[in-house]
């Protein structure tokens, strides 16, 4: 037996510009996150002589630095993504009468 879905509130271009408020100030703070991670890292040089611990630490660093360029890509282009459901979402309303 199926049970009926809970009523979902609609969708207004309002929530969706709330939405995507959201996602770019979150998307912001990771790409300072980001810059200060990268600059902790440039200005701090490896301790290091042995060639395979410096290419686990350069491979470790880069992780570190490409996950949180992932996360801000993510939360930007979410931004994006719900800016342009508002825009649609606006249109497809002053058309229907």
């Amino acid at each position: 037996m199926t049970q009926p879905a809970p009523d979902t509130p609609a969708t207004t271009p309002l929530r969706c510009i709330t939405g995507a408020a959201i996602a770019s100030s979150l998307g912001t703070a990771l790409y300072f996150l980001t810059c200060n991670i990268a600059n902790t890292f440039a200005a701090k040089p490896l301790p290091t002589v042995n060639a395979t611990a410096m290419n686990l630490a350069v491979a470790v660093r880069t992780l570190v630095v490409g996950v949180a360029t992932l996360g801000t890509a993510v939360f930007a282009i979410a931004a994006v993504g719900l800016l342009a459901l508002a825009v649609q979402l606006q249109f497809t309303r002053q058309q229907q009468p």
